[in-house]
């Protein structure tokens, strides 16, 4: 299977998070407790609204880190 990062995406917790545990054929099922890349141990929700939960701000900025992408700048944002 191709993964363009060591990482993948899954809803836990109230957030969106990444990790880099093995991802189950089929995806994350429901309670599967993963090591988030905010170091946090998290409990996946398979779920169509948990997909719109905010990202966790700490797993963000990990994962631009692996992909070797700069966190965009939070210049101009909400700021008048």
């Amino acid at each position: 299977m191709y993964r363009p990062h060591p990482f993948s995406w899954l809803p836990a917790d109230g957030a969106r998070h990444a990790t880099t545990d093995e991802r189950p054929a089929g995806g994350w099922p429901d309670g599967t407790e993963i090591t988030a890349l905010c170091r946090q141990q998290v409990r996946a929700k398979n779920s169509v609204e948990a997909w719109l939960w905010e990202t966790c701000p700490g797993c963000n900025a990990e994962a631009h880190r692996l992909a070797g992408i700069p966190m965009p700048a939070a210049q101009g944002r909400g700021e008048k």
